[in-house]
């Protein structure tokens, strides 16, 4: 378990292989709930590489010291973020 949001990671590993592959985070708050916006690949067993670009806006509520998960929401593929994007910077405009 992680003592502190950096520590914080989606990567996944089983028997020596990365399965689930880490790009890039962005903590977007901070605190006793914590929210994390996670930019993954994850491993096509089959072809042993990695598959298109896929978002994870991730929380975790920290109790003893411990971040634990609480809640995910899995943005599947680019056009499904872009969607996202623009219904909030719509929004966002009012």
């Amino acid at each position: 378990m992680a003592e502190t949001v950096e520590e914080l990671t989606i990567e996944y590993e089983e028997a020596g292989t990365i399965t689930v592959k880490e790009l890039d985070k962005v903590v977007l708050t901070k605190g006793a709930w914590s929210t994390l916006l996670f930019r993954y690949q994850d491993l096509n067993r089959t072809t042993e590489e990695y598959g298109p670009d896929k978002y994870s806006i991730r929380r975790y509520q920290k109790r003893n010291g411990q971040y634990l998960p609480k809640s995910k929401f899995n943005i599947s593929s680019a056009d499904q973020a872009r969607k996202i994007i623009a219904a909030l910077e719509n929004w966002l405009e009012d």
